[in-house]
């Protein structure tokens, strides 16, 4: 596991916390995959309700607050695939 995966890790389980409303899957582009759901975040690559998907860079702006996640999407840098309003949550609980 890398070590960008294990420090986004660590920072999604400060900002959600357990997430209670589904099962997301975050993935950055050339680094790995990272579950989040009601246990909290670690990494893995199953299925989920809603994949994110960024590079390093757009994911880490995400985390540190640099990057609007709605301004994100709008632009191309991050996709999301499944349930949107389950991504609109992650990002409200983000920002």
């Amino acid at each position: 596991m890398s070590n960008v995966i294990d420090s986004a890790v660590v920072a999604l389980n400060e900002k959600l916390g357990a997430f209670s409303d589904g099962t997301a899957k975050f993935v950055i582009k050339d680094e790995g995959a990272i579950m989040v759901d009601a246990g909290g975040a670690r990494a893995g690559d199953d299925e989920a309700d809603v994949t994110l998907t960024a590079s390093r860079e757009t994911f880490e702006g995400l985390l540190d607050g640099s990057v609007n996640p709605t301004m994100a999407y709008m632009t191309g840098k991050l996709a999301v695939d499944g349930n949107i309003g389950l991504a609109m949550k992650l990002g409200s609980a983000l920002s």
